[in-house]
């Protein structure tokens, strides 16, 4: 990927984007006993779907489609929506790091909770401290 394609994606995010990483009480199994659970998700929404389907083959990852309307959307434009979650949420996260300002704390939260867990997988991961050092003019 082009450097200003990931800075391309990396401001929608800022600006159109949502980064959910928390960790919430959900019920599973026959006992239907709650266990905590991580929710790791990215996502974009909006009206252009040119914009949403160029992200969505970019990226390679995560799923592209019409966004459900909420209460009080009658009448207006259909929205687009893109996402992904978890290990692709990771990868994303990682592709726009350098790039990105206002959703920033929240991807570096997911990149660090999946990170001691992938070098113990021997994934390459990358280090925070390091690629801020090379990406620094």
């Amino acid at each position: 990927m082009e450097n200003s394609d990931a800075a391309y994606i990396a401001g929608l995010f800022d600006g159109e984007g949502c980064v959910t990483y928390k960790q919430r009480m959900k019920k599973r199994g026959e006992d239907k006993k709650a266990y905590p659970t991580w929710d790791i998700r990215m996502e974009i929404n909006m009206t252009d779907k040119s914009v949403i389907q160029w992200v969505h083959e970019t990226l390679g990852v995560g799923t592209f489609g019409k966004k459900p309307p909420g209460k009080g959307q009658l009448g207006r434009k259909m929205q687009y929506r893109w996402r992904c979650g978890f290990r692709d949420a990771l990868c994303v996260a990682k592709l726009i790091w350098p790039y990105a300002q206002v959703k920033l704390h929240k991807i570096e939260q997911i990149i660090d909770h999946y990170e001691p867990q992938a070098q113990e997988l021997g994934d390459n991961v990358v280090d925070l401290a390091t690629e801020r050092q090379i990406r620094q003019p």
